[in-house]
């Protein structure tokens, strides 16, 4: 939730008024209006700590809020979750998202940006942010924070003094129309809100969210001053949120425009500047374009072929078969995350069946693109019961089986509906949990180059079997995955005959040779995973 000016950017920093004086009206202000930081900032990259294939491994998205409160007042926050860092660091991950940090109008989920440069009070300061970069580059973990150029908050002091009145200096930042546009329908509903002074601004996802004029190029400079600025504080990358929805042309034109496309492929040429920064984005409806504007991209679509494969359903086996035939091999790929049009958690998705869940999991992490783990998926954390739509996804992490793991206070927000059994501590000793199943597939896949960082080759479907190599160099890895409910045996051919491929998942598998044809039999025991590897 940003804004551009249309003058020059002073020089000095402008201090961000107190939001209470950020009500704004419709025609006109009594009193003064607010101001925020538009100061230039100069790239001054710190460098990168981390090892040169961090991007390559296992992202865990974390909703601060929700994931550990260290001061009892019931909401998650930054020390909260620095001290839980050796545990991310245990299960394997390489990298964080945050969802948004910044404050915001919101009160919860973040989207609502009412300051780009600063820390929401209630999880801490810039101090404890920079602690959390310290701690987690330590551990070899990188942090990709959640940025939002689309859209801020109807409170950012920007839009304060956009909509005081069309003669306001900052009046093109946001999007205005002196009558209703008529014939619009974005999203189901109609984009243009009031303002109450015979003007309307365009605000898609609420009216409380109005979006930026990003054909202003004083809007997208200052965003990239924005964007420098957490850089040089070491940040390693950003998750950009609905980047199809940057620039409307029309009321048939407001997804993936043209412009959407030159605007991120700037914002990743700016990171680029910087050593070993990651930039990934969200475009549900076009995600594979923006994997090349931005650098990498969210698989939606691919999330619900991987689900329905895990529930035994021939054509999605197909499907994800045949995805990263076409697909960049960098896409970001998920089974489940924050919003709910993604899908509710991969438990309720999967009606707590663990062998599905499994094979879910094994798909992930053993296809290629860079892996993204909703924070609380490796224990298989359930919604809240009492909640619906977003609100259930993102309930407090179940580290015991009471809300006393999450706060010493009451929660935000009621705790998952399975806290009982699915939680962290009932699961760290087991070594059958689905906790420690996560580890070992995350940890084979650290160990071997192909799986982080491999080709994809001779994907095949065969109802509900699942084969498909990867292949780093000398190192040739083939998976099998059956889904189906009854043992099967794969065939796998092309491979260097009377040639042995080693067991490497299950630890209790052993090794296979090819036949005088360079055939390979594997038998796969029912929803179970085999993983054999070839070194030349």
């Amino acid at each position: 939730m940003k804004l551009r000016c249309l003058r020059a950017r002073p020089a000095a920093a402008l201090l961000l008024l107190a939001l209470a004086a950020c009500g704004g009206g419709g025609g006109g202000n009594d009193g003064p209006l607010p101001t925020f930081d538009t100061s230039a900032v100069a790239a001054a990259d710190p460098g990168s700590p981390l090892p040169a294939d961090w991007r390559s491994g296992v992202f865990a998205e974390i909703f601060v809020r929700a994931y550990k409160d260290s001061d009892g007042d019931g909401i998650g926050d930054l020390r909260g979750l620095t001290a839980q860092l050796d545990y991310l660091r245990d299960l394997g991950v390489s990298g964080l998202w945050l969802m948004p940090v910044m404050p915001s109008q919101d009160g919860d989920h973040g989207y609502a940006v009412t300051d780009y440069r600063t820390i929401e009070p209630r999880y801490g300061s810039l101090a404890d942010f920079d602690e959390l970069l310290r701690q987690a580059h330590a551990r070899g973990i990188g942090v990709v924070i959640d940025y939002v150029m689309n859209h801020s908050a109807a409170q950012h002091p920007a839009f304060v003094n956009s909509r005081d009145s069309s003669a306001n200096p900052w009046r093109d930042w946001y999007v205005w129309q002196p009558s209703k546009p008529g014939g619009w329908n974005v999203f189901g509903a109609d984009p243009w809100h009031n303002a109450g002074n015979g003007y309307y601004y365009y605000g898609a996802f609420w009216d409380q969210m109005p979006d930026f004029n990003l054909k202003n190029a004083a809007v997208v400079g200052w965003h990239h001053d924005n964007l420098r600025f957490w850089l040089n504080r070491g940040v390693d990358g950003f998750r950009f949120d609905a980047v199809g929805n940057l620039v409307e042309n029309g009321p048939s034109a407001w997804e993936s425009q043209p412009q959407n496309y030159v605007l991120m492929d700037q914002v990743r040429q700016l990171a680029g500047g910087y050593a070993q920064r990651y930039v990934v984005c969200e475009s549900p409806a076009n995600p594979i374009p923006f994997a090349t504007a931005c650098g990498a991209a969210f698989a939606f679509g691919h999330q619900f072929d991987v689900i329905n494969a895990a529930k035994g359903d021939t054509a999605a086996v197909q499907a994800v078969a045949g995805y990263f035939a076409t697909a960049p091999l960098g896409m970001a790929t998920f089974a489940s995350n924050h919003d709910s049009f993604a899908g509710q958690r991969l438990w309720d998705q999967l009606g707590g069946d663990q062998a599905r869940y499994r094979m879910a999991a094994a798909t992930t992490l053993l296809q290629p693109g860079t892996p993204f783990i909703y924070y609380g998926e490796e224990i298989g954390m359930a919604g809240a019961a009492s909640l619906t739509g977003d609100p259930k996804l993102r309930t407090p992490m179940s580290w015991s089986g009471t809300a006393a793991g999450f706060t010493s206070g009451t929660p935000f927000r009621a705790v998952s509906a399975n806290i009982a059994t699915q939680n962290v501590a009932a699961q760290q000793a087991d070594p059958n949990s689905l906790l420690n199943y996560y580890k070992a597939l995350i940890s084979l896949r650290r160990s071997l180059p192909s799986l982080s960082q491999g080709s994809y080759a001779a994907g095949s479907a065969a109802g509900t079997l699942l084969t498909f190599q990867r292949v780093a160099g000398g190192e040739r890895s083939v998976v099998v995955i059956n889904y189906g409910t009854a043992p099967a045996t794969a065939t796998v051919g092309g491979l260097p005959a009377g040639t042995v491929l080693a067991n490497a998942f299950p630890p209790s598998g052993t090794d296979l040779s090819t036949d005088a044809g360079g055939t390979l039999s594997v038998p796969v025991p029912a929803q179970s995973v085999r993983v054999l590897v070839l070194r030349s």
